[in-house]
C-alpha cells in the first residue's frame, strides 16, 4: 500500500493534499521514504504531475556514490512503482491516517522514554510536537454532507410541523412539532402542567389521535393520576361521570390508549431515558418533570446540572427521530404574572433555553382581591421560538375537570 501512495503522489492535486508534515517522510519504511524524499524535492522544483521515470532518474543521479548492490536495490523498487496503480483519495486518505498515526505514536512514545530515563524533565519537547502537528493530524472520519439543493430545504422545512398543536390560538402561531425538537415547558406549582400535555396529547386532535406513538415519563405525580387526567382529558368526562357511564368513556379511551404509554420514573437519569427511546421508538415524549432527571452529583452547580440534562435531552431527540416535552418548574419571580420570559426557569441560568427549539410558558391571572372562585384562564408564552419565529403570548382556558386546555 505504501507504493501505492507513492504513485499517487505523483499527481500534483493529490501531493497538494497531503503535501509536508501531513504525509512526512518518516512514515514510510526506510527505502521508500527516500523515493518520497526525492518526490517531494521534485514537486517543490517542477510544481506538476511527475513520473516515475523521471523521479528514478533524478534519484540516481543525486546520488552517484551508491554502489551497485544498492542501485539494484532501488531499481527494483522503483520497477514495482511502475507496475503499481495509483488509488484513490478517500481510500489514501485513510492508509494515510494510520501511517501518520502510527508515525506520531511511535514519535510520542520516544519521548515518554526519554521522560522514564529522565533524559528529559521538560514538557516542551512533548508540548512542541503536538503543536507542530495539530493541524496536520489526519483523523478517520468519512462525512456525507447534507443536501443543499432548494427544493430539498423547502421539502424539509414543509415537514417541520408533523404533529399538530390542537390548542387553535397555539396552532395559529405555531402549526406544531417535529422528530429531533426539543419544547422545553414550564410553570408555576397548581397552573396545569400536567393537564397541559395531556390535553396536548389525549384531547381533541391531540397527537395521539393524529397517530403519534407517545409516551409519558413521570417522576412527580404518580402515574395514576397522570394516567386519570388522560384518561379525562381523552374522553371529555369526569372521573366522576366515567364511574356512572364507564362504558361510553371505555369508547372513547380505547381509541387512543394504544397510542399512550405512561411510566414511573421516579429516580431514574436521562441515560435510562434514552435507552427507552431506543427501544420504544416513540414520536412524542414527555419528561414530567425534566429536571429531575438531571444528574448533579458530577457538577458543582445546579444550573450547570441542568444545562447537561438539557443538552442530552436534545440529543436524544435527535437521535431517535422523536419530539420531546420537557415539562419544568418555574422561580417564584413568575408568580403573579401574566408575561414571562425565559430567565424565570427554576434553577436555571441561560443552558435550558439555549436548547430548546420551542419554550412555552404557562402563566394564570394575578389574583384579584376578594375573588372566591378559582380563574381558569391560562396564557401560554412563547417566549423562544425557532420555528415560526413568533414570539408573544395566546390566551386559553383550563377545562380543571376534564384536563383540557380550550378555546
Amino acid at each position: 500500500m505504501e507504493l501505492s501512495i507513492l504513485k499517487s503522489l505523483l499527481n500534483k492535486e493529490f501531493y497538494d493534499n497531503y503535501r509536508g508534515s501531513r504525509c512526512p517522510a518518516k512514515i514510510f519504511q526506510k527505502e521508500y521514504s527516500k523515493i518520497k524524499t526525492m518526490i517531494d524535492e521534485a514537486m517543490q522544483k517542477y510544481q506538476r504531475d511527475l513520473t516515475v521515470d523521471e523521479v528514478e532518474g533524478l534519484f540516481f543521479s543525486a546520488d552517484p556514490s551508491m554502489t551497485t548492490a544498492q542501485k539494484h536495490q532501488f531499481r527494483m523498487t522503483f520497477d514495482k512503482l511502475r507496475k503499481e496503480q495509483a488509488i484513490g483519495h478517500d481510500v489514501a486518505q485513510d492508509i494515510l491516517s494510520s501511517l501518520f498515526r502510527q508515525y506520531l505514536g511511535e514519535e510520542i512514545a520516544n519521548i515518554g522514554f526519554e521522560y522514564v530515563n529522565g533524559d528529559k524533565s521538560s514538557l516542551e519537547p512533548l508540548r512542541n510536537m503536538l503543536d507542530n502537528y495539530r493541524d496536520d493530524f489526519i483523523p478517520d472520519v468519512s462525512v456525507e454532507w447534507d443536501d443543499l439543493e432548494i427544493e430539498t430545504l423547502l421539502n424539509q422545512n414543509d415537514l417541520e410541523a408533523r404533529w399538530h398543536f390542537n390548542i387553535p390560538t397555539l396552532a395559529e402561531r405555531i402549526e406544531g412539532v417535529n422528530a429531533g425538537h426539543l419544547i422545553i415547558g414550564g410553570a408555576r406549582p397548581n397552573t396545569g402542567k400536567t393537564s397541559f400535555h395531556a390535553s396536548l396529547i389525549a384531547g381533541p386532535h391531540g397527537f395521539a389521535e393524529q397517530g403519534a406513538n407517545c409516551i409519558v415519563l413521570c417522576n412527580e405525580e404518580g402515574t395514576h393520576r397522570v394516567g386519570a387526567r388522560y384518561l379525562t382529558a381523552a374522553s371529555g368526562m369526569t372521573l366522576k361521570e366515567i364511574k356512572v357511564n364507564p362504558r361510553q368513556a371505555h369508547h372513547r379511551w380505547n381509541r387512543l390508549k394504544e397510542k399512550i404509554r405512561i411510566k414511573d420514573a421516579t429516580g431514574k437519569d436521562m441515560y435510562w431515558v434514552e435507552s427507552i427511546c431506543k427501544t420504544f421508538n416513540p414520536d412524542i415524549v414527555v419528561l414530567d418533570m425534566g429536571d429531575k432527571f438531571a444528574e448533579s452529583s458530577s457538577y458543582t452547580s445546579q444550573h450547570e446540572a441542568l444545562k447537561s440534562c438539557a443538552i442530552h435531552a436534545r440529543m436524544i431527540a435527535k437521535e431517535y427521530n422523536c419530539a420531546i416535552f420537557y415539562m419544568s418548574q418555574l422561580s417564584a419571580e413568575a408568580e403573579g404574572r401574566i408575561h414571562l420570559n425565559q430567565s424565570m426557569m427554576e434553577g436555571s441560568k441561560t443552558g435550558k433555553a439555549s436548547e430548546a427549539d420551542l419554550m412555552l410558558l404557562i402563566s394564570k391571572n394575578p389574583p384579584v382581591d376578594g375573588q372566591e372562585e378559582e380563574d381558569y384562564q391560562r396564557h401560554i408564552n412563547i417566549v423562544k421560538n425557532k420555528l415560526s419565529g413568533w414570539h408573544g403570548y395566546i390566551t386559553c382556558n383550563l377545562n380543571y375537570h376534564i384536563g383540557r386546555y380550550e378555546v
